[in-house]
């Protein structure tokens, strides 16, 4: 099944802050939604507008789909923790996420790629399922002979760790030491409005 491909920076206008972490993410220069009429001040939003707006963000933080988020959702609503907490956890345990997170990929996109295209192992195997779910204890590395991709190499140390996730830089690996907690997750959202959306 194709992959629907929207502007990727679309939502980080319509917010006026990179979600999607790149240094190089249009809304620094235009913290204002596109269009003709960007610059120009909107309606205020329904409470049903502000709590679609939190889930498109968390979509687009997460480049995950509507129909994997609504997975994702289900499964959360379904667990004894507090639903907006098991959601972010689930998310952020993603492999492409977790690959970002490492500091392997400057974005969720290019992570995502590096996933897709075989570059990545978890626990000595190839895993190219970006949604593939990393428990704890799981190593995640660099193919050996995908060391090299200056994608990857200029990547490397230039993002912050979370206190659940332990690198070796010079092994090119890391690890889930731990459950992500909501505390540590590096997410700016609003959790009690993605629950009260459906």
């Amino acid at each position: 099944m194709a992959r629907t491909v929207a502007p990727k920076h679309r939502m980080c206008r319509i917010v006026g802050h990179p979600l999607c972490g790149s240094p190089k993410c249009p809304s620094l220069k235009r913290p204002y939604a596109p269009g003709q009429h960007g610059l120009a001040r909107g309606k205020k939003l329904s409470e049903y507008g502000r709590r679609l707006l939190e889930k498109q963000k968390l979509k687009s933080i997460y480049n995950v789909r509507e129909r994997q988020y609504r997975r994702y959702f289900e499964k959360a609503l379904k667990s004894k923790e507090p639903t907006s907490e098991k959601l972010l956890s689930l998310l952020e345990r993603r492999l492409d996420n977790i690959v970002y997170r490492m500091g392997f990929a400057p974005t969720i996109y290019s992570a995502r790629q590096l996933v897709s295209h075989g570059h990545i192992l978890v626990n000595d195997k190839k895993v190219n399922i970006p949604s593939y779910e990393v428990n704890v204890g799981d190593v995640v590395s660099v193919k050996e002979k995908s060391r090299n991709m200056p994608l990857i190499k200029q990547s490397i140390g230039t993002n912050d760790i979370p206190p659940y996730i332990n690198v070796n830089v010079d092994k090119m690996e890391g690890k889930l030491i731990k459950m992500p907690r909501r505390s540590e997750i590096p997410v700016e959202i609003d959790d009690h409005l993605l629950v009260e959306f459906y």
